[in-house]
């Protein structure tokens, strides 16, 4: 089972670690009709996610690969990749997944994995995008979603929003004013995707 808009639209999975509130804004869009979609499953690395309730409440299919529960990283990437492959996914998003993907995982499903990161990339890549902007002293931060690739925050950008810096912002107060403008993006690039508007040459992507 998973939470659908429409039987013939695309099927999305979700990875996530934590509590999980884009998952919900895609959940919400789903559920509004404006992503033709499915989310057909929640694949997190920690049992204690709270993501997990949201799944739970949507009825959409979980699997937890409790990463601890590995004897090495090599262990959990091969069951990762194996229970996304057994997904039968169009689109995987990354909302809050917070383990880099190995090569072997981006290059099986090229094109096919969208990441969401609060900041406006190339800049401030990685973890604590919002500390790093303040403390560089930017005037304007935002974030981006963008397609996965074998670095670190740096595959082709989808769609990016900004965000002024405040008078006295700290990182919480930053962080939050992103996370509006992330349920916004995220939900409009999965949108996109799954109306087979997006189109990927090279680093560049275009919408049609």
């Amino acid at each position: 089972m998973g939470l659908a808009a429409s039987p013939a639209g695309k099927r999305i999975a979700v990875l996530a670690s934590g509590r999980g509130s884009n998952f919900q804004a895609l959940i919400d869009a789903v559920r509004a009709g404006s992503i033709p979609g499915i989310i057909a499953r929640l694949i997190t690395d920690n049992p204690e996610a709270f993501a997990i309730q949201r799944a739970e409440e949507a009825g959409i299919q979980v699997s937890i690969l409790a990463f601890g529960s590995y004897p090495a990283k090599e262990d959990y990437e091969a069951a990762l990749k194996s229970e996304m492959e057994d997904c039968d996914a169009d689109l995987f998003v990354l909302a809050g997944y917070m383990r880099i993907l190995p090569a072997a995982i981006v290059r099986a499903f090229p094109g096919r994995i969208m990441n969401i990161h609060p900041a406006l990339l190339p800049s401030f890549p990685g973890l604590h995008a919002q500390r790093q902007a303040l403390e560089y002293g930017v005037k304007v931060s935002g974030c981006t979603v963008h397609f996965v690739d074998e670095g670190t925050d740096t595959g082709p950008t989808i769609i990016q929003r900004c965000v002024p810096v405040q008078e006295g912002d700290d990182e919480e107060s930053l962080s939050a004013r992103i996370l509006v403008e992330e349920h916004r993006i995220l939900a409009d690039a999965v949108r996109l995707f799954c109306q087979g508007k997006i189109r990927l040459f090279g680093r560049k992507v275009t919408i049609r």
